[in-house]
C-alpha cells in the first residue's frame, strides 16, 4: 500500500480547517467522545493538542487522501503516549498497524531520551489491541471500569507499551507477571483475608 505520515501544521488556517473537517467528519467509537462537534474540534486545534514543544500530529495519507490521524503528547517525557484516529471507510485494512509501525519508528528515531511509548485502549476495542500486539506493544495493565464511554457504560481499559531496547533489538518481552507474594489469591474479597 501507498501508506505515508505527513507533519500536520495547524498553525496554518487551511491546515487548522482540514483538522476540523477530520475531527468532526467521522465517528470515533473507541474514543470518550464518539462524535466530535466543529467547534469542539476548533477549540482542540486552538488549543495547540495537535502542534507544540509537546505535542504532534501526523496525517496518515493512502494513495494522497487523508486516512488517519496520530497524534503523539507528552513528547517531552521519556515515555510519549499516542491518539490514533483511522477513518471509518479505512478501518480493518491494516491502516493502524502501518501507523504503529511508522509512529513507533519515528518516535525512537527522533527522540533519543524516549524510553518507552505507551498506549491505553478500551478492552473491547479488539482490533486496536491487535495492532498493537502485532507492532511489538505488551500488554502491561488492566485498568477494571476505567473508560467512560459515549453511551454512558463505563469499559475496562488496558495499557501497552513498547520499549526502546525490544524495539531496537526486534523483540518483545513480557512484563513478569507472577511477582507477588501470595499470588493466585485473585478473585478474593479483601475481608476474606
Amino acid at each position: 500500500m501507498d501508506t505515508t505520515c505527513v507533519r500536520v501544521e495547524p498553525t496554518h488556517p487551511t491546515h487548522a480547517e482540514h483538522l476540523v473537517d477530520f475531527l468532526s467528519g467521522d465517528t470515533w467509537p473507541f474514543h470518550v467522545a464518539d462524535v466530535v462537534t466543529r467547534s469542539q474540534a476548533r477549540q482542540w486545534v486552538e488549543d495547540g493538542r495537535y502542534d507544540g514543544p509537546d505535542n504532534r500530529a501526523f496525517w496518515i495519507t493512502r494513495a494522497g487522501e487523508r486516512a488517519g490521524l496520530v497524534r503523539l503528547t507528552d513528547l517531552r517525557e521519556d515515555t510519549p503516549l499516542f491518539d490514533l484516529r483511522i477513518r471509518s471507510q479505512h478501518r480493518g485494512r491494516g491502516l493502524g498497524r502501518e501507523a504503529l509501525a511508522w509512529l513507533t519508528g519515528h518516535v525512537f528515531t527522533e527522540f533519543p531520551e524516549v524510553r518507552r511509548i505507551e498506549a491505553t485502549t478500551r478492552q473491547d476495542n479488539t482490533a486496536m489491541r491487535r495492532a498493537l500486539r502485532r507492532s511489538g506493544y505488551v500488554k502491561e495493565a488492566h485498568y477494571r471500569d476505567a473508560w467512560p464511554a459515549a453511551d454512558g457504560r463505563v469499559c475496562d481499559a488496558v495499557g501497552y507499551a513498547a520499549l526502546r531496547r525490544d524495539w531496537l533489538a526486534g523483540t518483545a518481552t513480557l512484563p513478569d507477571w507472577d511477582d507477588e507474594p501470595g499470588a493466585g489469591r485473585e478473585g478474593r474479597s479483601p475481608a476474606a483475608g
